[in-house]
Parts: structure tokens; sequence; C-alpha cells
């Protein structure tokens, strides 16, 4: 029993390991494939490659912002910000949202999320359509949801997701706005 047990463990790890390796390589590019359609979804029109130019802001919060500067002709026209935060209803919340250079946002991509469906799952088009975030600035307006004082409208029944999704929000607005380079695309953060 042990010895068919051993070998039988054995085999499903080699098996395993061997899925593993030989999807690796697919699902990176996915990946890339994903965060570089989000970055052409949420910020205006650029002609550089923000990939290429991508740096990390360390959050107050213990997270981390990705800033991909976007820029048109060599000039700043903005950016998109990767950030995320781990207060969801039932998770971490990954966003991508773009800005012009002014820090109004342009649009967002909700990248990962598992929020309840129905409900905090409605994020990816709650804030464009029933309460737009879209072309205000974090900064200017209070984008917190109206039961803590804000001018945004929760999603019904889903006020904790809401909620973190704003906060998502707020931590790419403030990787980009406290960090003054990004509007030149220079940084003097390492690059990663």
């Amino acid at each position: 029993m042990i010895i068919s047990l051993t070998v039988i463990t054995c085999l499903s790890g080699a098996i395993l390991g061997a899925v593993n390796e030989a999807t690796r390589d697919a699902i990176a590019e996915s990946k890339f494939q994903k965060q570089q359609k989000s970055i052409t979804d949420v910020v205006a029109e650029f002609n550089n490659n923000p990939l290429d130019e991508q740096w990390t802001v360390d959050l107050a919060d213990g997270t981390q912002a990705v800033i991909f500067p976007a820029k048109l002709n060599g000039e700043p026209v903005g950016a998109a910000v990767q950030a995320q935060v781990k207060a969801g209803f039932s998770g971490p919340i990954t966003v991508m949202v773009g800005f012009d250079k002014e820090g109004n946002i342009v649009n967002y991509s909700v990248l990962s999320h598992t929020e309840t469906p129905g409900l905090g799952s409605k994020m990816p088009f709650w804030f464009k359509n029933q309460s737009s975030i879209l072309g205000k600035n974090p900064g200017v307006n209070n984008l917190t949801v109206k039961k803590d004082g804000g001018e945004v409208d929760a999603i019904t029944a889903a006020t904790i997701s809401s909620r973190a999704f704003l906060n998502a929000v707020a931590n790419a607005y403030n990787a980009y706005m406290d960090n003054a380079d990004a509007q030149s695309g220079a940084t003097s953060q390492s690059k990663e």
C-alpha cells in the first residue's frame, strides 16, 4: 500500500510539473497581452511603449503600483497605473487606471477580483455607466461612496466592493500624482 501510494504520488507530481512547464510560457504571454491591452484601453492616444518605461512605486498601505508612462511623439500625455487593494469583500482587487497629464481619469480596467457574482462583480461597468468616474479627477472630486460623504453611488448591495474599488483608484492616482517624475516619464526610482 505504501509503495503504491508513493508511486502514484510521484507520478502525479511529475505530470503536474510537466504540465506546469509546458504551459508556463503560454500563461506568461497571455498575462503580457492582457496587460498591454489594458494599457491601450485606458490611456489616450500614445506611440511609445509604456511597458519599456514602467516603474514601481511603494504605497503607504503596503501595496505597490506600477506606472506605465504614455507619450505621444516624445511628449507625456498621461499614464496607465496598475494598483491594488487587499480589502475587497472577497479578496484583493487589481485595477489599471488611465490618467491624463492633469490627473483626470481617462478610463479604467479591472484586471482581477474575486467579488460576489452579480454584486461586486459589476464594478468593471458600474463606475463607467451608472455612477461614472470617467473624466473626474480624484484630487478635485471626492471619489468615495455617498454613504461615506463622497459623490459616487455605490454598487447596490456591494458597498464594501465599491469602497475597495475606489480605494484602488485612489492608490493609482496617488502613485501617479505623488511621483512628480510620472509627468516627464523619467524617474529616480529603479526601473523594472
